[in-house]
Order: C-alpha cells, then structure tokens, then sequence
C-alpha cells in the first residue's frame, strides 16, 4: 500500500494531511498557550478580586489536577465514541471554560471555570494526538508530523509569556481566557469540516468513577496543604480534608481492582521502571511548575516588573529547555542513558534554586535571575526528554499508550502537588517574619522574598530527590 493510501486509511477516509496537522498543532497551541499565559497574570488577577495568597493557588491546581484526573479517560473516551467528536466536545468545554473565566467576578467561579477548563482540556489533547498519529503512516511521516506537533508546545510556551504580559498589561487579564472563546469556536468549526469521521467507535466502557475518585481525592489532599498555613497539620479542617482525600484515593484503588476496564489497571504498578519514571516525572515537574508560580509573584509583587517585563523574563527558560530538548537531550540520553541524563539535568536544576534561594530583595535580573532561569531552561529540557525514554524502557507495544499516559499523568499530578507544598512552604515562611515584624510595606517584600527563598529550597529538595530516584532506581 503507498504512503498516501495508507495516510487516507489511517483517518478512516479522504482527507489531507497537512490540513490536519495545523488542527492539531493548533489546538495543542492554544491549550499550552493558556498554562503559561496564566502565571503571568496572577498577580492582577489576585489583586482585582481580592484574593488571599493561598486561594490564588487554585486558579492554577485547579486546571492541573482536573487535567491529570481526567487525562485516561479522555483517551478511552476517544476510542470509544470517535477521536474526532471527542476533539470538537472537547474544544468545545475547554472554550466554554474560558469564557466562564473571563467573566468571573469571584474565587468559586473562576475555579469552576479552571475545572471545565481542566476537563476540556483532557478531552482534547489525548484526542489531537490520536487523529495525528492515525492520520500519517508509520515512519519518516508520522515523526515528522510528531516532531511539529511537539515543537509547538515549545514555540506555544515561548509566546505565551509575552503574550500573557501583553494582554494583562492591556485590555486586561480577562483577556487570557476570552481570547480563547473565537479561536475555540473556529477550531471547533475547522475539525468538523476537515478531519474526517475516522473509524467507527468501538464499543464498550469507560472508568468514569475512576476518574471522579482519582480527582477528588488529589484535591482533599491539595486542600489540606494549602489549609495547613492558616490552620496548622493538626487542625479538624486540615486532617479532615487529609482523610477525605485519602479515603476517595483508595477508593480508586478498589474501583481500578473490581471495573472491567479501569483507568490504569493494577498490573501496570508493578512495572518498576515506569513507576519510578512516573515518580521521576512527579518531582520534576512539581519543582519546575512550584518555582514558576513563585517566580511570577516575586518579579511582579517584590520587584515590581510589569506584566509584559515578568513574561519576557521567563522567554529565557521557555527557548533554552526547548533547544536543549530539541537538539541536545536525545544524544545525551542515547550516549549514557536516560537515569544518568536525569541526574545531571536535576543537578543543573538543583544549581540553579539553589542560586534563586539567595535572591535579595533588590535583586538584579541579570545578576541575581538570569542564570537561575537559564539553568531551570536547561534542566527541565534535559529531564522531560530524559524520563519519557525512561517510562518506555521495557514496556510492551499493547499498553505503551496508557504508560505514555500515565506519565502525563504523573507530570499534570506532580506539578499541582510540587505548586501546592511550594506555594505553602513559601506563605508559611512569610507568615513567620510578617508576624514577627508587622506588616509595613518594606517588612512584608523583606517577607515575601524571605519565602520566595524557601520556596526555592524546597524546589530544590525536589530536584534532589528526582536526582536520587533516578540514580539509585532506574536502570
């Protein structure tokens, strides 16, 4: 069968390729655009609906965590009722959220928001993937489709930071989510008139219950860390919310060991290299994604950069973890190995919080930031290629789509729990000097810096410890 037969069979009928690949990349586009452009606008975001520190959190773990719990699913749902209705439902959640978002007047309502966002985009993104690799045959073709369908989400983080400053610092932060609602719409559009119905939806069941417990569970766990600043560990609400979470976590468990066909069945757990790379992916993720919430804050609240200033800052990490991925991380893996790769680019990471954590309260952005940021640019694209060749090792072609699933997984999941006890460690240590001091404006930016300090440290005690689970575990 030639190439081009077999591109038409893939997608279950007479299409064009090309056409489909720029929905793809264009859909992957606009959902990572919106993870990176709302860093930048948390602070004016905070400040016009009078939001306390910790309930700021939200409007960032809420999309994550929702994204994580309902990432498998979105998969199955894919095969089971058509990649492409699942693209355009999704599209269409994902949109609606935004538009709820940009409308919110409150706290409850923007996190509502976040979470159809969150649901949206898992619905989506597994989607996208599948139409692309069903539409390009196997070989040259389809790694060339995947080679730009990744790079967008390099290119996708890059524009997002300037753009995100651009349009808080204009028509307003609103305007990160309502940009959303004309391009959804019209990708919505173009998907049902250029991707084809493909193959017939495969009959069968979805985990959703599943879904729901994973979710709810990582949320109590989520709420009792944030509530541990103002309460402490051993309050009713904080311990409360801790064995709600924990109990809708083994829940789960018992679900995934009794459904027919469970998000990830148990089996999958006993596979030793997969789950330390999804340990692995975890912490990485979760120091990464923990210091970049901290980041924004503390260039924007301390040091006082504008929105625009705060995202043309962070382009530096954006372009050195893309071009370290790109054309550097994959020889390095191949020549030594995906755990020693991981451990040299955790140790570049580790380098570069720890020279964070001595930020002062003027701290100058060439002097004081830059090198930490190139070095987290040049750690996380070391790493992020280093653990998917880690997470593949050993598995067997039947489940190497649910392990590559479990791995985004454990990277969505990583980065809301790294962002939570981060941001936590951070307030609390704020707290600590406010208190102590009072809280005039020169305490509370010798305050704010003092835990933007911690919350480096303890980013780097996460690097650290992806460096020893990859050292001393991955083979």
């Amino acid at each position: 069968m030639r190439p081009r037969e077999d591109q038409r069979q893939a997608a279950g009928g007479r299409t064009r390729p090309g056409v489909i690949l720029a929905l793809m990349c264009a859909t992957q586009f606009m959902l990572i655009l919106d993870l990176v452009v709302v860093n930048v606008a948390l602070p004016t975001m905070q400040k016009d609906l009078h939001l306390s520190p910790p309930d700021l959190q939200w409007v960032v773990i809420t999309y994550g965590l929702t994204f994580a719990g309902f990432l498998l699913l979105g998969g199955r749902a894919a095969d089971l009722l058509g990649r492409r209705n699942m693209l355009v439902a999704g599209l269409t959640m994902f949109t609606a959220g935004s538009l709820g978002a940009g409308l919110a007047g409150s706290l409850v309502p923007l996190v509502a928001a976040r979470a159809v966002q969150g649901l949206g985009a898992a619905t989506a993104a597994p989607a996208a993937l599948s139409i692309l690799t069903g539409t390009f045959a196997e070989g040259p073709a389809r790694n060339k489709a995947l080679g730009i369908f990744g790079g967008v989400a390099g290119s996708g983080a890059c524009l997002g930071l300037v753009a995100g400053g651009v349009l808080v610092g204009g028509p307003g932060w609103r305007w990160i989510f309502l940009i959303n609602v004309p391009i959804g719409i019209a990708l919505a559009g173009f998907v049902l008139n250029g991707v084809p119905k493909g193959e017939r939806a495969h009959r069968g069941s979805a985990d959703v219950l599943g879904a729901v417990t994973v979710t709810t569970g990582l949320l109590g766990i989520v709420y009792a860390i944030n509530k541990s600043v103002n309460y402490g560990w051993t309050s009713p609400t904080t311990l409360g919310a801790l064995a709600s979470g924990a109990a809708m976590l083994g829940l789960f468990v018992i679900i995934e060991q009794r459904v027919a066909a469970p998000l990830i069945p148990l089996s999958m757990f006993r596979l030793k290299t997969l789950m330390t790379a999804n340990i692995v992916a975890a912490l990485v993720m979760g120091s990464f994604f923990g210091m970049a919430f901290q980041s924004t804050l503390f260039l924007q609240q301390v040091l006082g950069y504008s929105p625009l200033r705060t995202g043309v800052a962070g382009v530096v990490t954006a372009i050195s973890s893309v071009l370290v991925a790109s054309s550097i991380a994959a020889r390095v893996t191949g020549r030594i190995g995906a755990a020693r790769t991981l451990v040299i680019g955790q140790g570049i990471a580790v380098s570069g919080l720890l020279y964070l954590s001595r930020a002062p309260v003027l701290a100058g952005y060439w002097s004081d930031l830059f090198p930490a940021f190139l070095a987290s640019g040049i750690g996380i694209g070391l790493s992020g290629v280093a653990v998917q060749v880690a997470a593949f090792t050993g598995v067997k072609n039947k489940v190497s789509g649910l392990a590559g699933g479990m791995v985004s997984t454990a990277q969505e999941v990583g980065a809301a729990l790294g962002l939570a006890i981060i941001a936590t460690a951070a307030l609390a240590r704020s707290a600590e000097l406010t208190r102590a001091a009072g809280s005039q404006t020169a305490v509370r930016a010798v305050a704010q810096t003092a835990g933007f300090q911690r919350g480096a440290l303890v980013a780097a005690g996460f690097s650290i410890a992806a460096a020893l689970a990859a050292g001393l575990l991955l083979r």
